[in-house]
């Protein structure tokens, strides 16, 4: 089958783009020569955030601060340390801003769930004052006079 004019790039760029994993940061020189431990510090830093870039992990970053923390968690896991121990260090070191999925505290908590509460107290207080201000008006109301509900009853039969 021939392609004409533009198909042929088109399906080109498509098959690229499908083919085209996520890129990864991790230069040779970092490898581990011990695959395992290659392996855990890999998925340790999928979980680590670029402390320079934006939701992007250190695996994935090319800055300057995720290639040396690239090389601390291979570091610790060469002395012997868990994955938890890695983490605990580097979260110690550097807040709770380095994990990409963050651990659930009351302060997570009150960040999360602050929003959508006030949100709820915003809206109940719209309500509560809605609620009081119709009966208010309703109380102001003149009653209709014995014309005007004349009127009204013949506006009303006429729908």
């Amino acid at each position: 089958m021939i392609f004409r004019g533009g198909h042929a790039r088109r399906l080109t760029l498509a098959l690229a783009l499908l083919l085209a994993g996520p890129a990864q940061a991790v230069e040779p020189d970092e490898v581990l020569d011990d695959p395992a431990l290659e392996a855990r510090a890999i998925d340790l830093s999928r979980e680590i955030r670029c402390l320079v870039c934006r939701n992007e992990s250190i695996d994935e970053s090319n800055a300057d601060l995720a290639k040396d923390l690239r090389l601390l968690v291979r570091e610790r896991l060469t002395e012997g340390d868990t994955d938890e121990q890695v983490m605990d260090y580097l979260v110690e070191r550097y807040g709770e801003f380095v994990l990409l999925r963050p651990t659930f505290s009351a302060g997570n908590a009150a960040l999360w769930l602050g929003g959508p509460a006030l949100l709820l107290i915003g809206m109940a207080v719209s309500v509560l004052y809605i609620r009081r201000a119709r009966p208010e008006a309703a109380a102001n109301a003149a009653p209709l006079s014995a014309e005007e509900q004349a009127r009204l009853d013949a506006l009303l039969r006429d729908d």
